[in-house]
Protein backbone atom coordinates (compact mmCIF):
# COMPACT_ATOMS: atom_id res chain seq x y z
CA UNK A 1 0.00 0.00 0.00
CA UNK A 2 2.97 2.32 0.63
CA UNK A 3 3.93 2.08 -3.04
CA UNK A 4 0.40 3.04 -4.13
CA UNK A 5 0.30 6.11 -1.90
CA UNK A 6 3.89 6.95 -2.79
CA UNK A 7 2.99 7.15 -6.48
CA UNK A 8 0.42 9.93 -6.01
CA UNK A 9 1.55 13.48 -6.77
CA UNK A 10 1.77 16.03 -3.96
CA UNK A 11 -0.47 17.56 -2.55
CA UNK A 12 -3.01 14.86 -3.53
CA UNK A 13 -0.91 12.26 -1.70
CA UNK A 14 -1.07 14.24 1.56
CA UNK A 15 -4.84 14.63 1.27
CA UNK A 16 -5.37 10.93 0.48
CA UNK A 17 -3.23 9.93 3.48
CA UNK A 18 -5.28 12.27 5.68
CA UNK A 19 -8.44 10.71 4.27
CA UNK A 20 -7.07 7.23 4.97
CA UNK A 21 -6.46 8.18 8.63
CA UNK A 22 -9.96 9.67 8.84
CA UNK A 23 -11.49 6.41 7.54
CA UNK A 24 -9.59 4.25 10.05
CA UNK A 25 -10.33 6.65 12.94
CA UNK A 26 -14.01 6.77 12.03
CA UNK A 27 -14.19 2.97 11.82
CA UNK A 28 -12.59 2.68 15.25
CA UNK A 29 -15.05 5.19 16.75
CA UNK A 30 -18.18 3.75 15.08
CA UNK A 31 -20.04 1.02 16.93
CA UNK A 32 -20.50 -2.25 15.05
CA UNK A 33 -17.85 -1.68 12.37
CA UNK A 34 -14.93 -3.66 13.75
CA UNK A 35 -11.55 -3.94 12.08
CA UNK A 36 -11.25 -2.59 8.55
CA UNK A 37 -9.44 -4.45 5.80
CA UNK A 38 -7.37 -2.25 3.51
CA UNK A 39 -6.96 -3.65 0.01
CA UNK A 40 -6.59 -2.60 -3.60
CA UNK A 41 -9.76 -2.73 -5.68
CA UNK A 42 -9.53 -1.50 -9.26
CA UNK A 43 -6.07 -0.20 -8.32
CA UNK A 44 -7.55 2.08 -5.65
CA UNK A 45 -7.01 1.96 -1.87
CA UNK A 46 -10.21 0.39 -0.56
CA UNK A 47 -11.64 -0.10 2.91
CA UNK A 48 -13.86 -3.08 3.63
CA UNK A 49 -15.77 -4.23 6.70
CA UNK A 50 -14.90 -7.90 6.13
CA UNK A 51 -14.92 -8.74 9.85
CA UNK A 52 -18.38 -7.34 10.70
CA UNK A 53 -19.86 -7.03 7.19
CA UNK A 54 -21.46 -3.86 8.56
CA UNK A 55 -20.84 -1.56 5.64
CA UNK A 56 -20.27 -0.82 2.01
CA UNK A 57 -16.76 -0.61 0.54
CA UNK A 58 -15.15 2.83 0.45
CA UNK A 59 -12.44 3.61 -2.12
CA UNK A 60 -10.21 6.66 -2.42
CA UNK A 61 -8.19 7.87 -5.39
CA UNK A 62 -7.09 10.90 -7.35
CA UNK A 63 -9.45 12.02 -10.09
CA UNK A 64 -7.44 11.00 -13.14
CA UNK A 65 -9.02 13.56 -15.48
CA UNK A 66 -8.62 16.56 -13.14
CA UNK A 67 -5.20 17.47 -11.71
CA UNK A 68 -5.32 18.32 -8.01
CA UNK A 69 -8.66 16.58 -7.42
CA UNK A 70 -9.34 13.43 -5.45
CA UNK A 71 -12.43 11.53 -4.44
CA UNK A 72 -14.07 9.19 -1.98
CA UNK A 73 -15.94 6.52 -3.93
CA UNK A 74 -18.97 4.55 -2.74
CA UNK A 75 -20.92 1.67 -4.23
CA UNK A 76 -23.12 3.22 -6.93
CA UNK A 77 -26.05 0.86 -6.31
CA UNK A 78 -26.60 2.18 -2.79
CA UNK A 79 -28.42 5.36 -1.78
CA UNK A 80 -25.36 6.62 0.09
CA UNK A 81 -24.39 9.52 -2.20
CA UNK A 82 -28.04 10.55 -2.50
CA UNK A 83 -28.18 10.68 1.31
CA UNK A 84 -24.93 12.66 1.47
CA UNK A 85 -26.31 15.20 -1.03
CA UNK A 86 -29.31 15.81 1.23
CA UNK A 87 -27.15 16.14 4.35
CA UNK A 88 -24.25 18.09 2.82
CA UNK A 89 -25.36 20.04 -0.28
CA UNK A 90 -22.20 22.16 -0.01
CA UNK A 91 -19.99 19.20 -1.01
CA UNK A 92 -19.22 18.37 -4.63
CA UNK A 93 -20.39 15.03 -6.02
CA UNK A 94 -19.65 12.81 -8.98
CA UNK A 95 -22.89 11.16 -10.03
CA UNK A 96 -24.18 8.60 -7.54
CA UNK A 97 -20.77 7.26 -6.59
CA UNK A 98 -18.35 9.88 -5.29
CA UNK A 99 -17.63 12.89 -3.13
CA UNK A 100 -15.18 15.06 -5.10
CA UNK A 101 -12.53 17.08 -3.29
CA UNK A 102 -9.88 19.61 -4.25
CA UNK A 103 -6.35 19.20 -2.90
CA UNK A 104 -6.10 22.98 -2.46
CA UNK A 105 -9.06 23.06 -0.06
CA UNK A 106 -9.27 22.15 3.61
CA UNK A 107 -10.60 18.63 4.18
CA UNK A 108 -14.27 18.91 5.30
CA UNK A 109 -13.58 16.55 8.20
CA UNK A 110 -16.88 16.64 10.09
CA UNK A 111 -18.97 15.99 6.98
CA UNK A 112 -16.60 13.28 5.72
CA UNK A 113 -16.54 11.51 9.11
CA UNK A 114 -20.34 11.38 9.07
CA UNK A 115 -20.47 10.15 5.45
CA UNK A 116 -17.79 7.52 6.11
CA UNK A 117 -19.63 6.34 9.24
CA UNK A 118 -22.87 6.02 7.23
CA UNK A 119 -21.07 3.96 4.56
CA UNK A 120 -19.34 1.75 7.14
CA UNK A 121 -22.71 0.95 8.78
CA UNK A 122 -24.79 0.77 5.59
CA UNK A 123 -25.58 -2.96 5.83
CA UNK A 124 -26.23 -2.76 9.58
CA UNK A 125 -28.93 -0.15 8.97
CA UNK A 126 -30.42 -2.16 6.08
CA UNK A 127 -30.59 -5.29 8.26
CA UNK A 128 -32.28 -3.36 11.07
CA UNK A 129 -34.79 -1.83 8.63
CA UNK A 130 -35.65 -5.27 7.26
CA UNK A 131 -36.57 -6.62 10.71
Amino acid sequence: MNAVFGAYPNPVKAKLLALRRLIFDTAKATKGVGTLQEALKWGQPSYLTTESKSGSTIRIDQVKTEAGRYAVYFHCQTDLVETFRELYPELSYGGNRAILLDAGDKLPEAALRHCVALALTYHLRKRKAAK
